[in-house]
């Protein structure tokens, strides 16, 4: 979540918040073309010989077989790869192939095949062995599908220069619609409109989402490597609960929790660790001897609560060494991580900012963000420690979460920390700000000097704007640039690069680098990407309706190419009407609805909905 609202109510009294004005465009749309692959296609998790293919086919029946392809060409007249799958409602037919048998630091394009049909082309690539000089990678995080456009996606995907995309989590949010991250966009609003707890809402907002265009179109150009943060469940999650969960009234959180990690699992092209576990997300992937890329939990798998926010460091709990953020068997494999690289950079994929974020506003030193590293202090040092007494160099964490950009030495809590030589530092952070989510117009003006008063570690903040961090690396040195939109508000936007700080070998501190990234050409073309909105056949397309067997109501996601009245009726076996829901839509585009069916005697029902003298049916079984 965003905590740059803590900043400014300690480091500036007042700075007025910029009224904006918004486009407002129309609901989601379904392009038509794309039948039944409305979703796209995705890659990820690619490692030397294998790399994870994504797909979702919309379909009536409960299971469908689906072909895979993956070539060398565009053209497929090489083909190095394919097969036949099957997936299912239990899946809510997502597709996910682990292609194997791939050629190490190559690009190869793939694409599915069902019910006659190809969905786009999508393009990969798979990490490089050995003798390693250079990788790009473009590193985002928070993106909330009603804070603004996704241009930072399509940014990424039209620049053509990267190797992956390395998402930091917040992948999605789980607020009801108009609710955090709102931009007073009345069209561009979470579907469902109610705040995600079940399982049946999660593949809904991750199916929204993946009708974002430019979401889909930058999932097509690059593998993505992923990890979650708490917005994929709730706001401040940790082991046993979360800020953003009551139990009296939302239910069980364990309950809530592994549905949010299973459509994660289900909607992302992640490799599970074993085959249907969605339940540990920690992984390392090598990039040839040039970088090892080690993705942590600090959410789920063994935090204890936070804190909150305005800490007294003299606080018993920031004392207590019992107290954890990724959990002792997560920390043993860390470590075990480190230890065994044998790449030049070891670079950490970090959910929340690791660098101490400290104020004293007279009342003493106090923590900021409980949320963070700094409120599992005893966590941070067992990590910091065993980087310095293993000597261990070239650590360099990457950070989402915060909504804001930041450049970090990471002072080791023992030492002495020297602003000008960056003695006592022990790694380094770069944090990306959101794609989408708030940050606090005005705040870029706050001068890096006031924050380094208290934090002198800090060599770089920008608190305003949204973008995405370009990290750039080979033998002498990481780069990290910030390309920042202009606005996310309009699809015309402008990005601009604003900052440039590296950690060179050997070095455990940041310097400003000489000069911003430049071009770096060899990545094919990018493939084609479907521009025109087609109108939907029969004016109504049914996404998803579940779950089935069902017990207390049924969720249904449809698509309207029309303004339209919606029936939504219910029967029993015999035909007789048990159930009657009419609503008027004014606008063509994406919309949900639910079926209650609580007070149904368990058995099997049939479900319609009608709109524009169109009709969809499916039968369900209603359970208990």
């Amino acid at each position: 979540m965003n905590k740059i609202a803590l900043i400014l109510m300690c480091m500036v009294a007042a700075i007025g918040l910029q009224a904006q004005s918004y486009l407002l465009p129309s609901r989601p749309h379904v392009d038509s073309t794309l039948a039944p692959f409305f979703h796209g296609v995705a890659s990820g998790d690619p490692l030397a010989d294998r790399v994870i293919l994504w797909t979702r086919v919309t379909t009536d029946d409960n299971s469908v077989s689906v072909d895979w392809q993956i070539a060398t060409d565009t053209a497929f007249a090489n083909v190095v790869g394919s097969g036949t799958v099957s997936t299912d409602t239990s899946r809510d037919h997502t597709v996910k192939v682990d292609a194997t048998g791939l050629t190490a630091g190559s690009w190869y394009y793939y694409r599915f095949k069902a019910y006659n049909r190809y969905s786009a082309t999508g393009r990969t690539r798979t990490a490089p062995v050995g003798n390693t000089d250079s990788l790009r990678f473009a590193v985002i995080a928070c993106s909330n599908f009603q804070a603004g456009f996704f241009n930072v996606y399509h940014d990424i995907a039209t620049r053509n220069d990267i190797d992956a995309v390395l998402h930091l989590g917040d992948y999605y949010y789980e607020y009801e619609g108009q609710g955090y991250g709102y931009d007073g966009d009345t069209n561009r609003i979470h579907d469902p409109d109610h705040e995600a707890l079940t399982l049946a809402d999660y593949r809904m907002r991750h199916s929204q989402y993946k009708l974002d265009a430019d979401l889909r179109y930058c999932h097509q150009q690059y593998p993505f490597i992923t990890i979650w943060d708490d917005h994929e469940t709730a706001n401040d999650s940790y082991y046993s609960g979360a800020q953003n969960h009551t139990p009296s009234t939302e239910g069980d959180w364990f309950t809530r929790k592994d549905a949010g990690k299973r459509a994660y699992f289900e909607w992302l092209p992640i490799r599970e660790i074993s085959a249907g576990n969605d339940t540990i997300l920690h992984r390392t992937e090598h990039w040839g001897d040039l970088l090892d890329l080690i993705m942590i939990d600090t959410r789920y798998e063994g935090r204890d609560s936070s804190l909150g926010q305005f800490i007294p460091a003299s606080n018993a709990f920031l004392s207590d060494t019992g107290r954890h953020l990724i959990g002792n068997e997560q920390l043993t494999w860390f470590k075990g991580e480190l230890d065994n690289s044998a790449a030049r950079w070891k670079v950490i994929g970090n959910q929340v900012m690791i660098a101490p974020l400290h104020v004293n506003v007279g009342t003493g030193d106090q923590v900021l963000n409980g949320d963070q590293w700094d409120g599992y202090p005893a966590e941070r040092k067992r990590v910091l420690d065993h980087i310095m007494q293993n000597n261990i160099k070239d650590v360099v964490f990457l950070t989402g979460d915060i909504h804001c950009s930041w450049g970090n030495d990471i002072p080791h809590p023992d030492s002495t920390y020297n602003q000008s030589t960056g003695r006592g530092s022990a790694a380094t952070e770069f944090v990306c700000t959101s794609v989408t989510s708030p940050t606090f117009n005005g705040l870029g003006s706050v001068p890096l000097s006031l924050i380094q008063v208290f934090d002198k570690h800090v060599k770089y903040a920008e608190l305003s704007k949204r973008g995405y961090l370009l990290l750039d690396v080979n033998k002498v040195r990481v780069q990290g640039d910030w390309i920042h939109m202009s606005t996310v508000t309009s699809k015309t936007y402008t990005p601009t690069d604003d900052a440039q700080w590296m950690n060179l070998d050997g070095e455990r501190f940041l310097r400003q680098a000489p000069s911003v990234l430049g071009p770096r050409p060899g990545n094919p073309p990018l493939t084609p990407f479907i521009t025109g909105i087609g109108e939907v056949a029969n004016n109504i397309l049914i996404l998803g309706m579940y779950p089935n067997p069902a017990e207390n109501e049924v969720a249904i996601q449809y698509y309207l190419s029309e303004p339209s009245k919606v029936d939504v009726t219910i029967t029993d076996m015999s035909g007789r009407n048990v159930y009657t829901h009419t609503t008027q839509q004014t606008q063509y585009g994406l919309y949900n609805t639910k079926a209650f069916i609580d007070g149904l005697a368990a058995g099997s029902y049939v479900v319609s909905i009608s709109a524009n003298g169109k009709t969809y049916s499916k039968q369900i079984v209603k359970g208990k």
